[in-house]
C-alpha cells in the first residue's frame, strides 16, 4: 500500500464518527419534516451539553484502560448539593450571597469539589489499594445515588437562584451559555490530550501500563489524576443539569451513564484503552442528540431511542474491532 493511500485510510478511520454524523444529519434533513433548520441544529447542540461534559470524564478513564460507572450518580449528587443550597422551594435552603453573581462561581466550585471528592475516593481505591475499577465504581454508582436519596429524603429542590439559572437562558451566537461551556470543555481537554505530557502518558498507560511504568512515568499519579478529573467533570455536568432543570430531584440524570458510554464508544474510544480522541467523542454525543431530536420530530415512541442507541453501540464496538484489525495490517 502506498503512503498516500495509507494516510487517507488512517484519516478515514480516525474521523469515521464525523462522517457518520454528517450522513445522519443529511438523511434526517431529507426525510424528517422540519428537521433542516438552524433552530433544530442549535437545539441538538444545547441538548448534548450535559451528556457531552459527562462523556469527557468517562472517556479519560476509558482511554487509560479503566472504567468509571459512577459518573451518573456523581452528577446527581452534585446537582442535589447545588439544588439544596441555592434553590428556594422544596428542600432548597435558598442561600443568598451578596453580590448575587457570587452564587455562580460558588455553586460551580461546589459541584466540582463534590465530584472531585468521589473521583478521589474511586482513584485511591483503584490505584493505591489495587481494587478492581469495575467493582469500585459500580459500588460508587450505588452508594452515591443512595446518598442523594438519603440527603434529599426523596424530595426535590426547586426554583434555582436566578443568577445561576441565567446560564440556562442567556444565549451567545444562538446557543445558550451551557452549550458553550460544554464546547469549551471539549476544546480544553482535547488540547490537554493532544498537546500535553499528561494526555500522551494517559494514552500510553491505556496502551500498555507496565511498559509505561518501566519507562519511568508516574503511572499511579496520572491514573489518580484521571479519576479525580472524571469525578470533577461529572460534577460540572451535574451543575449544568441543575441549571437545565432549575433544581434537582432524587432520580435526576437516571440513564445518562448508558448514553455516555454509547457516545464514548461511538466516538471511537476503544474499551481496550490507549485509543481515542475527544473530538470524536463530541461527534458521538451530537450523533445521539440528533437521533433523539429526529425521533421526537417524527412522533415515535421514546422506546425507539434506546433500541437505536443499543444498536449504535453494537455497531461501534464492531467498527472498533474492524479498525483495530485494519491498523494491525497497516503496521
Amino acid at each position: 500500500m502506498n503512503p498516500s493511500t495509507r494516510r487517507t485510510l488512517e484519516f478515514v478511520l480516525d474521523n469515521l464518527v464525523w462522517f457518520m454524523l454528517l450522513f445522519v444529519l443529511a438523511a434526517f434533513s431529507l426525510f424528517v419534516p422540519n428537521y433542516f433548520q438552524l433552530g433544530i441544529f442549535a437545539n441538538i447542540i444545547e441538548a448534548s451539553s450535559v451528556l457531552g461534559v459527562m462523556s469527557i470524564g468517562l472517556a479519560l478513564v476509558i482511554i487509560a484502560g479503566h472504567m468509571d460507572l459512577s459518573v451518573e450518580s456523581v452528577a446527581a449528587l452534585s446537582a442535589m448539593a447545588v439544588g439544596i443550597l441555592f434553590c428556594s422551594a422544596g428542600i432548597g435552603l435558598g442561600l443568598k450571597l451578596d453580590p448575587e453573581w457570587l452564587m455562580v462561581p460558588v455553586s460551580l466550585l461546589l459541584g466540582l469539589v463534590v465530584g472531585g471528592l468521589v473521583g478521589a475516593i474511586n482513584g485511591y481505591l483503584i490505584v493505591r489499594v489495587k481494587m478492581n475499577a469495575f467493582i469500585v465504581t459500580l459500588a460508587s454508582y450505588i452508594w452515591v445515588r443512595g446518598l442523594v436519596l438519603a440527603v434529599s429524603g426523596g424530595r426535590s429542590a426547586q426554583d434555582l437562584a436566578p443568577a445561576i439559572r441565567w446560564f440556562g437562558v442567556q444565549r451567545l451566537l444562538g446557543l445558550p451559555l451551557t452549550a458553550w461551556i460544554a464546547i469549551l470543555c471539549f476544546v480544553a481537554f482535547s488540547f490537554v490530550m493532544a498537546r500535553t505530557p499528561f494526555g500522551r502518558h494517559l494514552l500510553m498507560i491505556g496502551g500498555n501500563e507496565n511498559a509505561t511504568f518501566r519507562a519511568g512515568i508516574k503511572v499511579q499519579r496520572i491514573l489518580l489524576t484521571a479519576f479525580v478529573l472524571a469525578g470533577a467533570v461529572a460534577g460540572l455536568s451535574g451543575w449544568l443539569l441543575a441549571i437545565r432543570t432549575s433544581g434537582a430531584t432524587a432520580n435526576l440524570g437516571t440513564g445518562l451513564l448508558f448514553n455516555a458510554f454509547a457516545a464514548v464508544v461511538i466516538g471511537g474510544v476503544s474499551l481496550k484503552g490507549g485509543v481515542g480522541a475527544l473530538p470524536g467523542v463530541y461527534a458521538g454525543v451530537l450523533l445521539l442528540s440528533s437521533i433523539n431530536t429526529a425521533i421526537n420530530l417524527m412522533g415515535l415512541p421514546a422506546n425507539f431511542t434506546q433500541v437505536i442507541h443499543g444498536l449504535l453501540v453494537l455497531a461501534a464496538v464492531l467498527l472498533d474491532t474492524l479498525k483495530h484489525q485494519i491498523r494491525q495490517k497497516l503496521a
